[in-house]
């Protein structure tokens, strides 16, 4: 597509500033990151109130990330497109290495990509057009309520109802009564017998994976698309029969050609590609197996330069996607990629190891922190809990401390902390609200006893998740 869009209003007031801020919501600290992907971002928006004929020529400025895993480079990315409801994908490079010298094609990341944003696309037209399709399906509820489901003798792609009676006939008042019964959930105890419709089931005719790959022409979408969908009757709950119902009406409403286009657009637009373990195909002259990992290179390449990707949808440019590698970088450098492929992350940004005051931030700053979680679930069974600053300072020490003696995992380690320390309470959360005990203070010598056991060498085990 050679024009750029309208951007979308919403983001005009997501400065770098405020992508930051948002982000420090639910990632603590890697700040250079969290600036890096901020600007970039912000780049896109710029480029989409430039002219035609200069946006052309503004290419993402791909990034880079090193650092050792569990400190956040994921969740950055990830994070980040989900505030800007962009198309995203994670990728790992030793994905493209397993078979042969290149194993998955590298280029159905981008096919993969595309079916994320037709997916988002479909969601958000689905929302637009709800209010008109639920407002269908209830006129079809009601009539099975009544014994008239008339829908299932009309055409298919039709979400209007057939010739309405004038709305003072004694019939439709009847429909209005059983519409206020049925808004009023008076029908929620009540079971409905429905017709469903199913899409052809295509078997892999012995093609495998392929047979919709787009050197194979999309054989099995093509078959699908040709046989007729299949129904069947059945007795559900009135308000699962009323979520059906509006799936099925919502899907004439679309413009299923439209949303592909719009998607193919937001892609080329808006899509982020992450790449994790790039540091695994990176190459030097003391490893074997170099062949392998500069093969998926080489693939990367055009890519991540900018190529025309075909899929069974159209084709995608790529030279408008984001692409943010990441890796530890621990047995090989950024200088062991290839100098082509290095030019085309110019970006580069280090993430911090995480350490004990790292560790007390995670647990109680972003939202939905994990002390956070474990209070509300325990909640769900009637258990107040109570965590002293001691007791959060503890748990933060032991993951770290678990981390030198062992394989550093970042973050994660905290998990493992979380649910030793809760997991006797969790066990039996309902035998003790039937003893009485709906209250748990956990202080730091309440963490120390039930993890510091795992750390003496015969159980470290326990520590790997």
């Amino acid at each position: 597509m050679d024009s750029i869009t309208t951007p979308d209003d919403s983001t005009d007031t997501l400065t770098p500033a405020r992508i930051v801020a948002a982000l420090d919501r639910h990632i603590v600290g890697q700040d250079d990151a969290k600036r890096a992907v901020a600007v970039a971002m912000r780049n896109r928006w710029r480029r989409r109130r430039l002219p035609d004929e200069v946006a052309r020529e503004v290419v993402p400025r791909n990034i880079v990330m090193l650092g050792p895993t569990g400190v956040g480079k994921t969740e950055i990315a990830r994070r980040l497109a989900t505030l800007l409801r962009a198309p995203f994908i994670k990728v790992e490079a030793t994905k493209f290495t397993e078979v042969g010298y290149v194993g998955r094609d590298v280029e159905s990341m981008i096919r993969d990509l595309l079916e994320v944003a037709i997916r988002m696309t479909r969601q958000e037209q689905a929302e637009a057009v709800r209010e008109r399709a639920e407002r269908a399906a209830k006129d079809r509820l009601v009539s099975i309520l009544l014994g008239e489901d008339s829908k299932e003798d009309r055409n298919e792609g039709s979400a209007e109802p057939a010739d309405t009676p004038p709305a003072d006939a004694p019939h439709e008042k009847v429909r209005a009564r059983l519409r206020e019964k049925l808004d009023a959930g008076l029908f929620d105890d009540q079971e409905v017998e429905i017709t469903v419709r199913e899409k052809a089931n295509i078997p892999a005719m012995g093609l495998g994976p392929e047979q919709n790959d787009p050197t194979m022409g999309g054989i099995g979408s093509m078959l699908e698309s040709m046989l007729p969908s299949r129904t069947h009757r059945r007795k559900v709950p009135t308000q699962r029969a009323l979520e059906l119902l509006i799936e099925e009406e919502t899907e004439p409403l679309i413009d299923q050609e439209r949303a592909i286009e719009a998607a193919i657009e937001r892609t080329e637009l808006d899509g982020i590609v992450f790449i994790d373990e790039i540091d695994k195909v990176a190459t030097s002259n003391d490893r074997g197996g170099d062949v392998s990992r500069q093969g998926v290179q080489r693939d990367l390449l055009p890519i991540v330069e900018g190529s025309n990707v075909t899929t069974r949808h159209g084709v995608v440019r790529t030279d408008g996607i984001l692409f943010i590698a990441a890796g530890a970088f621990h047995q090989a450098a950024i200088s062991d990629l290839m100098p082509e492929l290095q030019g085309r992350f110019p970006i580069r940004v280090e993430l911090s190891g995480l350490g004990p005051d790292d560790f007390r931030r995670i647990l109680v700053e972003p939202e939905a922190n994990l002390v956070m979680q474990q209070k509300m679930l325990l909640g769900t069974e009637g258990i107040e809990v109570e965590v002293s600053d001691d007791a959060i300072d503890a748990m933060a020490e032991l993951a770290a401390a678990a981390n030198d003696r062992m394989e550093n995992i970042g973050a994660r380690r905290l998990m493992t902390v979380i649910e030793r320390v809760f997991e006797e309470v969790s066990f039996d959360a309902a035998e003790r609200v039937a003893r009485g005990e709906e209250r748990l203070a956990v202080d730091a010598r309440f963490v120390r006893e039930r993890v510091e056991p795992l750390l003496s060498d015969e159980d470290l085990g326990r520590f790997v998740l």
